[in-house]
């Protein structure tokens, strides 16, 4: 299920958003990526701040058409392999796109990466959540673990 949204100003000129409600409908990153390769996609590559604010505009859309969306944040394709000094300033440089994306923009939130045992990536959506550091817990990446239900 989603909602599918084509635009032909991007690279990537459709987009299917999938949010779940139901807790027990969320799945980790693999399946997540493997359930938009079955659809014939790939998990999102964000490529330019331009597309980041088509993003989110997408989900503000969403939120305002009375789905009852709440906190949940969405998998977005990028993710860091088991190789590599995880631990290392080297880490955030390890970050790869799951579709072979060269793109090198990035919209961390403050103090992530924090790489470690968190290496899949989402785009904070929690709005009920109270600012931490870097602001709303809205739109931004943070890495997390990779088995984690969203």
């Amino acid at each position: 299920s989603g909602q599918k949204v084509c635009y032909g100003a991007f690279k990537h000129s459709c987009y299917k958003l999938a949010y779940f409600q139901d807790l027990s409908r969320r799945v980790g990153f693999q399946e997540a990526r493997q359930a938009c390769e079955i659809d014939g996609g790939a998990l999102l590559s964000l490529e330019s701040e331009a597309e980041q604010q088509l993003i989110e505009n997408m989900l503000q859309n969403l939120t305002k058409s009375g789905s009852g969306i709440s906190d949940g944040d969405f998998w977005i394709g990028l993710w860091r392999s088991g190789d590599g000094p995880a631990t290392s300033s080297a880490c955030p440089d390890l970050y790869q796109w799951a579709d072979g994306s060269m793109s090198p923009f990035r919209n961390w939130y403050t103090d992530e990466p924090s790489c470690g045992s968190e290496a899949c990536v989402v785009m904070y959506h929690q709005p009920t959540a109270n600012p931490g550091l870097g602001g709303p817990y809205l739109y931004l990446w943070n890495d997390d673990r990779c088995n984690m239900k969203h």
